[in-house]
């Protein structure tokens, strides 16, 4: 039987799932410091799910949180502001301090060797050059990557962090230098040029997500969208013929391709959500050097081959 098509998510259900990005979901409470064996595991457990090795697990053990709180903003603590930089003050130093996410591949991971990696380690030496310092790479979780930076205890956050007019509040932001894009990804040869394409087809979506938000927007009456209780699941309907496409992210995407090469293909962008580097507040010759080294960098070409590197596509254009 086919479902008729609704313009609002589906009523909530016991558990609900998140979107696989930092950038889209609320704070959790967690200490920066707290440690669950249980949360840590479910992490582990949807990375293998979606293709991904789990990280080594010296770093697993220092996250803490939930997989949600983990692909977050800022946690709700105490912080002692840090003092102002200036370019001189890094420079004396020599070395500069980023705090980067590890766990949320292809733009934080890390390697064989158990050092982070991904786009943003990649970004986070680029920068380190063109500074002429040596880089140190803090590992960070989502909750606690902004009071890191406002404690001091890094100096920038390069950690897919969205910008947004409530984070902007909290911290100085660079001119965007990745973009996380969340797509329509259906079979080659089938004609979906947008959504009003998308009536008399299944699409899957992970409930509560921010894809599903977007197909759930954008899809025309007629439209069925199947919400499965995470990406895992969703990507799974896809991969066994229940749907005929899925709202995801592009690392989402890039998995189902790794999977199944040469059988799927992005048909268009749902949400396109920038991310920049965070710096503290009244940092203003700071924020001009990073901002100058993101615009450089943007314009020769250097940031889009670290991005297809990561992420098989082209770094989107960016405002």
């Amino acid at each position: 039987m086919t479902r008729k098509f609704s313009r609002h998510p589906a009523s909530p259900q016991p558990s609900l799932s998140r979107s696989s990005h930092p950038a889209n979901h609320p704070a959790q409470p967690n200490s920066p410091d707290a440690s669950n064996t249980h949360n840590v595991r479910s992490r582990r457990n949807f990375l293998t799910t979606l293709g991904i090795a789990a990280m080594p697990a010296g770093f697993v053990g220092s996250l803490g949180g939930t997989l949600g709180s983990l692909l977050t903003g800022t946690a709700s603590f105490f912080v002692t502001p840090a003092h102002a930089q200036t370019m001189a003050d890094i420079k004396k130093k020599g070395t500069i301090n980023v705090g980067m996410l590890i766990d949320f591949p292809p733009y934080g991971t890390t390697n064989a060797q158990a050092q982070p990696d991904g786009y943003d380690a990649d970004v986070a030496k680029l920068l380190a050059h063109d500074l002429g310092v040596k880089v140190n790479i803090v590992p960070v979780t989502g909750p606690n990557r902004i009071p890191y930076l406002l404690s001091g205890k890094v100096d920038v956050l390069v950690a897919s962090l969205a910008i947004t007019p409530e984070r902007a509040k909290q911290v100085q932001f660079s001119k965007p230098y990745a973009a996380a894009t969340i797509l329509l990804l259906g079979k080659k040869g089938t004609s979906i040029k947008s959504a009003a394409d998308l009536k008399g087809l299944r699409v899957s979506v992970a409930r509560a997500s921010t894809q599903d938000t977007a197909v759930t927007k954008t899809a025309p009456p007629g439209t069925e969208i199947r919400r499965f209780d995470d990406d895992a699941a969703a990507m799974q309907a896809l991969l066994s013929g229940q749907v005929d496409a899925i709202g995801c992210s592009v690392t989402v995407a890039n998995v189902i391709n790794t999977r199944a090469p040469d059988q799927f293909e992005p048909k268009f962008n749902l949400l396109q959500q920038a991310m920049g580097i965070a710096l503290r507040p009244n940092q203003p010759e700071l924020l001009a050097s990073v901002n100058d080294f993101v615009t450089r960098n943007t314009a020769n070409g250097e940031l889009n081959k670290l991005y297809r590197k990561w992420l098989q596509t082209d770094l989107p254009s960016l405002q």
